[in-house]
């Protein structure tokens, strides 16, 4: 049978952290006269109590007959607890939402997304602005972690890829609790450079700790409705496009850099495709901004700089709708929006690894026929790729687009037109938030959508980033069975 025991208390360690950090926007509330403290405070109480509740009932679970399935269950469940647990601001504070958009949200900001269904942000109360930031941040440390501790064990989708480079190296820290300890340390130290910075260039404290927090994550979550344009200020979107770079990119190398290897980070070839890419398609949406002449010269090229950025490491800060800029550029921007950032980051998608074995095992399959006795191996990072792990690659390449076609499939059947069904299953699998064709869509807003196309994208959202397969795989019997 299988022990839930280490699950459940897994889950309320989760929800009691969960518990002290809605403590930050209490205080923030109460320091500047809102009533929505109240709101944090029964929302705090209840998560507690739930969460303290579970640990004291399984306080003696042990982690003997621990294994690959309560891993499983573990992924899926935090996540989702922390969700529901963490709309509950949202429903209690004045005036709040239903539970359907509280739990979108939530969703929207523990998975990084950053889409929304609040309106008016620039009248919200300080705490619930700070509480969506959190989310973001939280769910940026929480997807690290999980990639550096969980799915590399499970291998999901070739992420066995990085077990001896996240936990048996011993050049960088001896023990993966000291990774995991030193990653942590490392993403708050960003954060707060961040936020120091953006302060620097003219945002105030507030704005500046939020947006740092939502830009670290890749989570997109901003205190105004115009987002980034709000600010209208060049060094404002360089600071942030900075931070999404960062935060796109595998947080053991930043390890290595702070240990005593400053160059771990060019070496890195998830980091060099990262940089290529973005540079490539900003480059290629400059040149057709300017030659349909939608925009010219220096202005284009930051504008399809920071909307690249923005898009492919699936924050979602926008300056500007690119929807208007023709067929062409929001094509490319859809197809990095699939990329995401390296393995080990705060992005989803399918991942920049993936993409790299992908092209490998394309090429080594292309000299096979043209050579029939030759031997071809595809590699990943001058290694030979293992043959389960090509299998696991191509294998989440079909059920990542497989899951794209049902949402969006589903999405069309709830009256969403063909282009807002595809770009929000988009959205929702990648992780992203703003989409295309709606206006409200376009600019990460999905207020508008009926209440069973908000649930459906919430299972997106969720979907894309537990990897598709950590989700899919509970719903085999085999699983259940042992």
């Amino acid at each position: 049978m299988l022990n839930l025991r280490p699950v459940l208390s897994i889950a309320g360690a989760l929800l009691a952290i969960l518990a002290v950090a809605m403590l930050v926007p209490t205080a923030l509330d109460l320091a500047t006269g809102s009533k929505d403290w109240q709101a944090f405070a029964a929302a705090a109480a209840v998560t507690l109590f739930v969460g303290v509740a579970l640990l004291l009932a399984n306080r003696d679970s042990g982690w003997r007959g621990f294994g690959l399935r309560q891993g499983f269950l573990i992924a899926n469940i935090s996540w989702l607890l922390v969700a529901i647990f963490g709309a509950l601001p949202f429903v209690f504070a004045h005036p709040g939402l239903g539970f359907t958009d509280a739990v979108f949200e939530s969703m929207s900001g523990i998975t990084t997304t950053g889409a929304t269904v609040m309106e008016g942000l620039d009248k919200v109360a300080p705490g619930l602005l700070i509480w969506r930031a959190i989310l973001n941040w939280l769910g940026g440390i929480g997807i690290i972690v999980m990639s550096l501790a969980v799915l590399p064990i499970l291998q999901v989708g070739g992420m066995q890829l990085f077990r001896v480079e996240a936990f048996a190296a011993e050049q960088v820290l001896p023990r993966a609790a000291e990774i995991g300890a030193g990653v942590a340390i490392v993403y708050v130290v960003l954060t707060a450079l961040g936020a120091i910075a953006l302060w620097a260039v003219g945002m105030t404290p507030f704005d500046a700790v939020a947006h740092a927090m939502s830009a670290i994550s890749t989570g997109g979550f901003s205190t105004h409705d115009a987002s980034v344009a709000w600010f209208n200020s060049g060094a404002v979107q360089t600071v942030l496009a900075l931070l999404m770079l960062i935060g796109a990119m595998p947080f053991v190398v930043f390890l290595r850099a702070a240990t005593g290897d400053p160059l771990a980070v060019l070496r890195d070839g998830q980091v060099r495709w990262l940089i290529g890419l973005v540079l490539a398609a900003a480059v290629v949406i400059a040149v057709w901004l300017s030659l349909k002449k939608v925009e010219s010269g220096g202005q284009a090229l930051s504008s399809s700089l920071f909307t690249t950025i923005s898009m492919m490491t699936g924050t979602g800060f926008l300056v500007e709708d690119p929807t208007p800029w023709g067929g062409f550029p929001t094509a490319v921007l859809l197809l990095l929006m699939f990329v995401g950032g390296g393995a080990g980051s705060t992005t989803s998608g399918v991942k920049i690894f993936r993409v790299q074995v992908f092209i490998s095992i394309a090429l080594a399959q292309l000299r096979r026929l043209t050579q029939p006795h030759g031997v071809f191996i595809a590699y990943f990072n001058r290694r030979p790729v293992p043959d389960e792990v090509s299998d696991q690659v191509m294998g989440f390449f079909f059920l990542y687009g497989l899951a794209y076609v049902v949402l969006a499939a589903g999405l069309g059947l709830m009256g969403l037109d063909f282009t807002t069904a595809l770009s929000a299953a988009a959205s929702a699998l990648a992780n992203v938030g703003p989409g295309l064709g709606d206006p409200l869509v376009a600019a990460g807003n999905f207020s508008d959508l009926p209440g069973l196309a908000k649930w459906w994208l919430v299972g997106g959202m969720l979907l894309g980033r537990l990897e598709i397969i950590t989700l899919l795989v509970l719903l085999t019997r085999g699983f259940w069975r042992g």
